[in-house]
């Protein structure tokens, strides 16, 4: 998709693997497997993290870029 000018993005539960894969856009998030955008009914957590997640299609590519989420 990339390579066809469509940048992408995607959020990585386990850092350490983010890095291996260097991926063109990645967002680490410090939650856990099944919760990637946050707690249940945290409806402004989970919109927070998905506006970081876009705000990397923001970024030139090609990648690796590798951020972490911050809990605000």
């Amino acid at each position: 998709m990339e390579r066809g000018g469509i940048p992408t993005a995607c959020i990585a539960l386990v850092r350490n693997v983010a890095e291996v894969l260097r991926a063109p856009r990645m967002l680490a998030v410090p939650y856990r497997f099944g919760r990637a955008l946050g707690e249940p009914g945290d409806a402004d957590g989970q919109r927070e993290v998905l506006r970081a997640l876009l705000a990397l299609l923001e970024r030139p590519g090609p990648g690796p870029a590798l951020e972490d989420y911050a809990i605000r």
